[in-house]
């Protein structure tokens, strides 16, 4: 008998609900209906409220810390597993706790080969995610990662900018390969930020690598927490002579004073991608979304087709 592509269903957890309403619409099938239900002590229980048996199950959420997002992918993935769906991809906009990649002093945990395990044991039979803080993270999986790339959101949007002079700049020492790999497809030059940090997310000194006077400068990173980093760089381009700063971000976490440290700052615009949703709105933050590339992927994954066109860099 001939086989039969299992249909797809496509679920959200709840951080991520926008987004996957967005991929859902542009991939051409409803969102599923799941129900969480919640026990007096903040216990959780999610519920698929159709069938999935046979099925090729897409469930999308950003891992973003706290824990419950994380959590509430792997209760999913689990529901998912033991309601018999036949392949089960877990869509993870923003891997969270992507940064304890390594052990970089003794005793700590490393966290993203964790994430990666559990996500696994929990049922994931494919990951699918985009700009991961290290590219090695993909090797910590034994099932099939599809590491996607925002360089296919953020490059045209650049172009249509005709920014004369235009500079690429990364704001640390371990950004400059995505930065060289923006200024190959741009054909602009590149500088380099080098920062010395007290503790996480406090800079203790930082100094710039190139030269940026009379430059129009786009910062490249893949993403932004508390913007110490981008505010400072953007601040310092400025005393050394440059015309405008931007900077190109993927993952919006923005936490703490961050809101308030980009509107003091002499950057002019900051662009993300909606792989996070904003806490709030700001003049300064453009926001493009990552629903089409996405979407365009899992049709791609669901019907056996070649994704490399996806990948720019």
């Amino acid at each position: 008998m001939p086989t039969q592509t299992p249909e797809p269903k496509i679920f959200a957890c709840k951080q991520s609900q926008v987004l996957a309403q967005a991929i859902a619409n542009a991939f051409g099938t409803p969102l599923g209906n799941v129900i969480t239900s919640h026990y007096s002590d903040g216990e959780f229980q999610p519920s698929f409220e159709e069938s999935v048996r046979g099925s090729r199950v897409f469930i999308i959420g950003s891992t973003h810390p706290n824990s419950d997002h994380l959590m509430e992918m792997l209760l999913m993935l689990d529901a998912a597993k033991r309601s018999s769906a036949r392949h089960i991809t877990a869509v993870l906009p923003y891997f969270g706790w992507a940064r304890q990649d390594r052990k970089d002093k003794p005793r700590v945990p490393i966290a993203a080969k964790l994430v990666a395990k559990m996500l696994e044991a929990a049922g994931a039979t494919r990951i699918i995610t985009m700009d991961l803080h290290a590219d090695q993270i993909q090797g910590f999986f034994e099932k099939p990662v599809d590491h996607l790339f925002a360089s296919t959101i953020f490059l045209p949007y650049l172009k249509k900018l005709n920014l004369e002079n235009l500079t690429i700049a990364s704001p640390d020492m371990g950004g400059s390969k995505r930065a060289y790999a923006y200024s190959k497809a741009l054909e602009s030059d590149v500088v380099i930020c080098y920062k010395q940090r007290e503790k996480a997310n406090v800079i203790s000194h930082m100094e710039l690598i190139g030269d940026v006077e009379g430059k129009n400068v786009v910062l490249v990173d893949d993403m932004v927490d508390t913007a110490g980093t981008l505010t400072k760089a953007a601040d310092l381009m400025m005393e050394r002579g440059a015309l405008s700063v931007r900077a190109i971000c993927t993952h919006p976490i923005l936490s703490g004073s961050a809101y308030d440290r980009l509107e003091k700052s002499k950057l002019e615009e900051l662009i993300v991608t909606d792989s996070i949703p904003l806490r709030q709105e700001s003049k300064k933050i453009r926001v493009l979304s990552c629903a089409n590339l996405f979407a365009d992927v899992m049709l791609s994954v669901h019907t056996n087709q070649s994704i490399s066109s996806k990948f720019l860099m």
